[in-house]
């Protein structure tokens, strides 16, 4: 199956860590959102290395996994990853609220530091998608 099923996006949507590699490059662990078009997005300084990267060649993948004291689970979603200019503010924001504690003042600092910063949103756009669960 080609495309995320209403399963994988009720896993996916939970704060959970994903492992995003671009081609060339090394897995990196991530915070992400599985949109309601079946996207994963991404949010990212405009000067990081994996911008580099998928402006060379647009291959990437996201594995994530089920934390330690549940059953095993993964989905690997591999396809093309598009580098757009708009929405990673509000993108950053809903992770961060989705991750972080934003009651906390440091967190909330964070949060304003990275809102401040220029950010451009990756979305991966799914090509093939692998799923594992015992």
């Amino acid at each position: 199956m080609n495309a995320l099923t209403p399963d994988d996006l009720e896993f996916l949507r939970r704060p959970l860590h994903g492992f995003l590699t671009v081609a060339s490059g090394e897995p990196r662990p991530v915070w992400f959102e599985a949109a309601d078009d079946g996207t994963i997005q991404l949010f990212t300084e405009p000067d990081a290395l994996k911008v580099r990267r998928a402006r060379r060649d647009p291959r990437a993948s996201i594995v994530v996994a089920a934390p330690v004291g549940e059953r095993e689970r993964w989905i690997s979603v591999t396809g093309r990853i598009s580098v757009e200019p708009g929405g990673a503010h509000d993108l950053a924001a809903r992770l961060a609220a989705r991750y972080w504690n934003l009651d906390d003042p440091v967190r909330a600092a964070d949060l304003e530091a990275i809102l401040k910063a220029d950010q451009l949103r990756l979305v991966i756009h799914p090509e093939t998608v692998r799923r594992y669960s015992y």
